[in-house]
């Protein structure tokens, strides 16, 4: 009898080992990463997943420092922009994922086999708290160029480029809407008037809806979520246009997980997975 029970103890500690643990590396906001792990490990139990979550120029810089002693099995959630980086670098594990040909097009590397699948597509906005804005005599911006006007000195809250994919995003579209000159111009009055420069993209507009700051710029869903829940916010898209991004993930090459990283792949671009974005996103 004490053999036997044994032998179920040892036959249960190597199933429990044999479980594989992915390293997902992750720009997603933090609060939705739980419900993704969940419903994935409940359609694959026989994977875990160790999220390393940061800011998207973070993590980029990361990735970028661990080129050659990779650390992360997937990149899960991470502007496209960064990953067109890897890819340029052979960063990258071409796949074509179980259900490819469901996804649009635009949402995919256009590689004969692609490197990169889309997950979700976001835009820059400006979150404008309508109470703070009143206490201090603050005017709507409609413009990006209404807020370099001496009336928001001190009242404007941006992401910092150097580590925000947010931040980085509006640097880029400043420059292609207003040319190198007249960008670097506009944020040389922007940055007269700014408060403080966050580590988030998602800050500033979380800063706006808690009152902390009246203007902040971030982007279109934060604001769309925090206003759901009763934030005195507009969200605000000025006049000149937007930059846009699209939210992506990826095998790192050289992983020496690969199946089950094409596991986390293929789940990725399910309706399942899809719906959760739209939860998320919308």
């Amino acid at each position: 009898m004490a053999f036997a029970m044994t032998m179920v103890a040892v036959t249960g500690v190597r199933t429990a080992s044999a479980a594989t643990e992915l390293t997902v590396y992750t720009a997603v906001e933090a609060g939705d990463l739980k419900r993704y792990g969940e419903a994935f490990t409940a359609d694959n139990p026989g994977i875990t997943i160790k999220w390393v979550r940061d800011s998207t120029g973070i993590i980029t810089a990361k990735l970028l420092a661990e080129k050659n002693n990779p650390q992360a099995d997937v990149i899960w959630g991470l502007a496209a922009t960064s990953l067109l980086l890897m890819k340029g670098e052979g960063m990258l594990e071409a796949y074509a994922p179980v259900g490819l040909d469901k996804l649009s097009p635009k949402f995919r590397d256009k590689g004969a086999t692609p490197t990169w699948t889309g997950m979700d597509a976001w835009i820059a906005a400006v979150c404008f708290n309508t109470v703070e804005a009143k206490k201090n005599n603050l005017p709507m911006p409609e413009s990006w160029k209404d807020l370099t006007k001496p009336v928001y000195k001190g009242h404007v809250v941006m992401p910092n480029p150097n580590s925000s994919g947010t931040g980085f995003l509006d640097v880029s579209s400043w420059l292609q809407m207003f040319g190198e000159d007249g960008g670097w111009e506009f944020m040389d009055g922007l940055h007269e008037n700014i408060a403080w420069y966050t580590h988030s993209g998602s800050k500033p507009c979380k800063q706006a809806a808690s009152g902390e700051t009246p203007i902040g710029i971030s982007f279109a869903f934060r604001g769309a979520k925090s206003k759901a829940k009763g934030a005195p916010l507009e969200i605000i898209i000025p006049s000149e246009g937007v930059g846009w991004d699209m939210e992506a993930t990826a095998i790192v090459a050289g992983t020496s997980k690969l199946d089950a990283a094409k596991k986390l792949v293929d789940w990725s671009v399910t309706e399942k997975a899809n719906r959760l974005y739209n939860e998320g996103y919308a």
